[in-house]
């Protein structure tokens, strides 16, 4: 029967007794339970380490684990790893690679790798003389921090900037200390947030301090401090480009020159409409979230600085953009992302590892390329088969195994509905059709 109270004490349950009690406040049949316990790891070493990383853990779920090779990528060759469980995403992503391969590869920079974090306060005293103590206090707050901050600057990281945002327009009373941050390899959240909270006791200290020696009325109030997953400033640019004539290999009855401008127009409707605009990124985050989640990056804070960005100009628009120059495609891809090489799960998850290792030990910015290319090459393919065959062609396709299994079909059923589909459009109503046949 459904759970119809509280659980007082459920965190101190072991693993075992958690599943237990879910099968009988759910009745849950044995086959449940079953596969519960069949997705633990084999190796009671690893599955602790797995249950380490999150909370209340019972079981694990599996995500597919796979390669994507050729991606040539200012002028080094990578085999790319992708976890993901949406089909097509890894065979698009190869397909694309192997062709820009053969065109010059993807050209990648990073503008600059700044992040950014938050001290957010309240102030009912006078702007002016706040506004004034800053500057002379900056300084101070600055050196108040070196412990936390000292190991990070010898890696070449450490705080950048620091100014005081006067938001009280937005809200009564509401101030900012914004800080800009390096952070080397690492993605860098604990670091900045533990100076952060540092830095918002010594600020409150100085306020009050001077506030009480100059007799200034107000009290001061920290709301929170904290880093800000949109990183402006923390960019990645990706681009492919060839003569129009190489995209007679997509046309079908289009010419190169009539397929490069159905694919300029199609980026020109996600520009300026927003619902096509949703979508389109989110084909470029299939590629790009497979290779966050594959080195153990937070592909939910990649995904939120990539739509913030993409609505940077007041309006949400494509992420890439197509032009035709004479007689050359080019494709690019822009966005803010922040990513790291080293700590957390970068370095604690072993597939992680193995991910950083496939990819040669990259450091961060050039991850950032990485998985850059990986979003253009997914937004290529997934255009490519918009404006040609249409993307259920390809897509349900690769859904056909899939089906197949959710229906029940046994091996030689498999087998001749491959055949069968081979050279059909895929849906669900169809292969359950054929199978009954």
């Amino acid at each position: 029967m459904p759970q119809q109270k509280a659980v007082p004490g459920f965190s101190k349950l072991t693993a075992e007794e958690k599943i237990r009690w879910l099968r009988d406040t759910f009745d849950l049949p044995d086959e449940y339970i079953s596969d519960i316990h069949a997705h633990l790891h084999n190796d009671p070493r690893l599955q602790e380490l797995y249950g380490e990383f999150s909370e209340n853990t019972i079981s694990n779920f599996f995500i597919p684990y796979g390669l994507a090779p050729n991606f040539l990528i200012n002028g080094k060759w990578y085999v790319v790893p992708f976890a993901i469980e949406e089909s097509s995403v890894v065979a698009a992503a190869s397909q694309a690679a192997k062709f820009w391969s053969a065109h010059g590869g993807f050209k990648a920079e990073v503008a600059d790798a700044v992040k950014v974090g938050q001290v957010h306060f309240y102030w009912t005293g006078n702007r002016e003389w706040l506004s004034d103590l800053f500057p002379g206090i900056k300084d101070d707050l600055t050196g108040s921090l070196l412990p936390l901050t000292r190991s990070m600057e010898k890696r070449g990281g450490g705080i950048l900037d620091m100014q005081l945002l006067d938001k009280t327009g937005d809200l009564d009373n509401y101030y900012q200390i914004f800080v800009k941050f390096r952070t080397a390899n690492a993605m860098g959240a604990n670091f900045i947030n533990s100076v952060l909270e540092a830095l918002a006791k010594n600020l409150k200290e100085h306020v009050d301090k001077k506030a009480a020696a100059d007799n200034i009325p107000g009290a001061m109030e920290i709301s929170m401090a904290i880093l800000s997953n949109y990183t402006p400033e923390c960019v990645v640019k990706v681009s492919v480009e060839a003569g129009v004539e190489t995209m007679d290999k997509f046309s079908g009855e289009l010419t190169g020159m009539q397929f490069a401008e159905k694919f300029v127009r199609a980026t020109e409707i996600a520009r300026c409409d927003t619902y096509r605009a949703v979508t389109h990124n989110k084909g470029i985050f299939n590629g790009m979230d497979g290779v966050v989640i594959a080195t153990g990056n937070d592909f939910r804070a990649v995904e939120a600085c990539g739509h913030a960005y993409a609505a940077r100009n007041n309006k949400y628009s494509s992420l890439s953009h197509a032009e035709i120059n004479g007689s050359i495609f080019h494709f690019e891809l822009e966005t803010a992302m922040a990513v790291g090489t080293v700590g957390g799960l970068t370095t604690g998850h072993p597939l992680a590892r193995t991910s950083l290792k496939i990819l040669q030990e990259p450091d961060a910015e050039e991850l950032m390329m990485v998985i850059a290319a990986a979003g253009l090459a997914n937004n290529f393919s997934a255009v490519r088969s918009l404006i040609t065959s249409g993307i259920q062609q390809g897509h349900m396709k690769m859904h056909l195994t899939n089906i197949l299994r959710q229906l029940g079909a046994d091996e030689n059923q498999k087998k001749e509905a491959l055949e069968y589909f081979s050279n059909k459009t895929v849906s669900f109503a169809d292969v359950k059709k054929f199978l009954a046949k």
